[in-house]
């Protein structure tokens, strides 16, 4: 299963110290029994969030573990957090969210169902459980290079990795 955290602060003076505070807490996650891998990103799509979180995660079990419990969240930031943008989806469809290297980016498309796009072969994801924000999310990585073919489509974000993937053994 796919986790995605979407979110953007209010105060943009505070994006570095967030950044920082962001990859420490990828760190715990990927600790959490069930937390497989993750992954984070930004974008400058207008409309949608400009952060993203990606974990591969067993199920949906996870979310009631105590020691997940415990480090979910936002910690400090929360009162910053720009809630127009603050998503949370548990998604079906893959087992374990895909790589995005540096120069690749991750695109990223919301739809009542499963869609063609043209030129892009995305992975229709299902949402399963917590805020189920989108009935359907497309997936694809494509090359940066080619990440500009997409930028006037309506409706699909492109998000660039602001971290390499964490894993278990990699943290």
């Amino acid at each position: 299963m796919i986790f995605m955290s979407q979110s953007g602060l209010i105060d943009c003076e505070r994006e570095a110290d967030w950044d920082a505070w962001y990859l420490e807490h990828l760190r715990l996650m990927v600790s959490v029994d069930g937390v497989e891998s993750a992954q984070r990103f930004k974008t400058s799509t207008p409309g949608q969030p400009p952060s993203a979180a990606m974990y591969s995660m067993r199920s949906a079990a996870v979310f009631d573990d105590p020691y997940y419990l415990g480090i979910r969240g936002l910690g400090e930031f929360l009162a910053l957090i720009d809630r127009r943008y603050y998503r949370r989806n548990l998604f079906a469809g893959l087992d374990v969210a895909p790589a995005v290297d540096p120069d690749q980016v991750l695109l990223m498309c919301d739809a009542t169902e499963p869609r063609a796009a043209p030129g892009i072969d995305f992975v229709w994801l299902e949402a399963v459980a917590a805020d189920k924000s989108t009935p359907y999310r497309g997936i694809a990585v494509v090359a940066a290079v080619r990440a500009e073919e997409w930028s006037d489509r309506t409706g699909i974000a492109c998000y660039v990795p602001l971290t390499r993937v964490l894993h278990k053994d990699t943290i």
